[in-house]
């Protein structure tokens, strides 16, 4: 336990200078500097510390960071998220949502309703197919190969008759998403409801959730959809920023 203890005092040491030599590490911990050396080594094998050859000054690694984003992406996106969903709910007045990949489907975790939503149906925690959704194709049109394969591979269920049921459909599909930065759903989950999504990236770039906006199909012809979208793409860019991605 005192070498764990220890172990992350060090993480604490440079986290508070930025930088830090084996003897001012030592000195902190009140140790021989043989001993601060073996755990500064042990840190730099894991990727949590890296040092400066011609120094001699270590610092904090990359490996940080992946702890930390992956810390980051369950507490933060809900915290974040909040205060972007009420203002694009706002906004447009329509039903906002964020959503998170979960499996071979898209979770909501986050909903805001705006002034002019006519439906009470509460999407918060419901979980919603990947392909007849446009928070599911914004997802999972930035997944890894085998993450789209999982789904492809899937029989893809008729929600409607203009539910996408074909894997060579939904691949061109996606593709498409993943050039143009935003994904659209028309009647594809129920007849009447129209949406569009756009990707949550995390600091490193990965796409964590996808923010979506729906709207009664009567709603949302062509002329408003290229705003819909314009609105939905910049709460997504700004949700990123705040999950520390600089767009």
């Amino acid at each position: 336990m005192q070498s764990v203890d220890r172990a992350v005092t060090v993480l604490e040491i440079l986290a508070r200078h930025g930088e830090a030599g084996v003897t001012e590490v030592a000195d902190e911990l009140g140790v021989h500097k043989s001993t601060a050396f073996r755990l500064l080594g042990v840190l730099e094998n894991r990727g949590l510390v890296a040092q400066e050859q011609e120094r001699g000054k270590y610092y904090l690694g990359a490996g940080v960071l992946r702890l930390a984003g992956a810390a980051a992406v369950r507490l933060d996106i809900s915290q974040e998220g909040a205060p972007v969903c009420r203002a694009l709910a706002d906004e447009l007045g329509e039903t906002v949502n964020i959503a998170v990949l979960d499996g071979t489907a898209a979770v909501n975790i986050m909903q805001a309703r705006g002034p002019a939503s006519v439906t009470a149906q509460n999407w918060l925690g419901r979980r919603t197919p990947l392909h007849a959704t446009s928070s599911g194709k914004a997802l999972l049109a930035y997944q890894p190969e085998p993450v789209q394969q999982a789904v492809l591979q899937r029989k893809l269920a008729r929600l409607t008759e203009r539910t996408i049921t074909s894997a060579a459909a939904l691949r061109r599909e996606l593709a498409e998403v993943a050039e143009r930065g935003f994904a659209v759903a028309i009647e594809e989950l129920e007849l009447g409801l129209r949406a569009v999504a756009a990707p949550v990236r995390a600091h490193d770039g990965a796409v964590i959730g996808a923010i979506s906006v729906s709207v009664p199909a009567y709603r949302l012809a062509e002329q408003r959809l290229a705003e819909v979208v314009k609105r939905t793409v910049a709460a997504a860019e700004e949700l990123s920023r705040r999950m520390g991605y600089a767009c």
